[in-house]
């Protein structure tokens, strides 16, 4: 089998454990940069160009697309859609994820548990909206906010009310959402592949420090999820269309809480923490897709 990985960064643990265990499963492996690719789109017979190449020969892509180039990284992988290869994500579920408003408005749809949250555009609005979500503290989260980015607790009203005002009036679109002071600044992140969660791990933050995102200085550990937390994962990453994802929960006192449905969750971290071997998992899901 021929397989592409779509990765700016061959050198990137994730990108290069699946390049080398799908080698070690027999597969040839090329890692191309979508932001190097152009496309030639026209009826009957689509194409990618490559460095002098056109490229038409994978039978299957594993998008690790940086949140960045998400854009233009989704239309790359939506063209290898069209000449037939198998994406393990595809470019609608991959866009569906990255846009936070609308992945909660799917979860929400879907019945799953989530952080009470609040969206609104008017200056006038301040005030109901830390009011909606059971007020302060409150988390406020930018939209295009990555690995623990572009997320502030507001520990009072008048701290919350500066944060969104400084941020309408810098134009720039966020949530507001309740703070779960019982997770105790940790989460589990649970990494599913078709239908089964195959590995978690619990990340807890520093000290004072209410994200726990490992990109943050946080520390993880393997843990042991509940029946209730494992349907929770998979049901997100059904609702979002992911085959491959990281779904990061909160321990609520009203039960598992959905916080994020990540289409590119990193290997380093949980194959670390459990020892478990998650890319010959997303390989050998792979294996059987194309052969079906």
């Amino acid at each position: 089998m021929k397989i592409c990985i779509l990765s700016r960064g061959p050198k990137l643990y994730s990108t290069s454990r699946l390049a080398s265990v799908a080698t070690e499963m027999g597969h040839e492996v090329e890692v191309i940069d979508p932001l190097k690719c152009f496309m030639n789109i026209v009826s009957k017979k689509p194409e990618v160009h490559y460095q002098n190449r056109i490229l038409n020969e994978f039978d299957a892509i594993i998008p690790r697309i940086g949140a960045s180039v998400t854009f233009y990284g989704t239309a790359v992988l939506r063209q290898f859609e069209m000449l037939g290869s198998y994406a393990v994500n595809d470019s609608v579920a991959i866009a569906r994820s990255r846009d936070k408003l609308r992945c909660l408005q799917l979860l929400s749809k879907k019945g799953l548990g989530l952080p009470v949250t609040a969206y609104g555009h008017s200056t006038k609005m301040t005030e109901d909206l830390i009011k909606l979500v059971g007020g302060a503290p409150v988390v406020i989260k930018m939209l295009e906010g990555t690995q623990g980015k572009g997320i502030v607790l507001a520990e009072s009203k008048k701290a919350a009310g500066s944060v969104i005002d400084m941020l309408r009036g810098l134009d720039a679109y966020f949530l507001v959402q309740e703070f779960i002071k019982e997770s105790g600044g940790s989460d589990i992140r649970c990494f599913v592949v078709g239908d089964k969660v195959i590995a978690a791990m619990k990340r807890q933050g520093p000290e004072g420090e209410f994200r726990s995102n490992l990109h943050m200085g946080g520390t993880a550990e393997q843990v042991k999820i509940t029946p209730e937390e494992r349907a929770t994962a998979v049901k997100a990453a059904k609702a979002m269309g992911l085959n491959v994802a990281g779904v990061d929960l909160l321990r609520s006192e009203r039960g598992p809480l959905v916080m994020e449905v990540n289409s590119s969750p990193g290997l380093e971290g949980i194959e670390k923490t459990t020892g478990k071997n998650v890319a010959q998992r997303i390989i050998s899901f792979i294996e059987k897709k194309v052969q079906k």
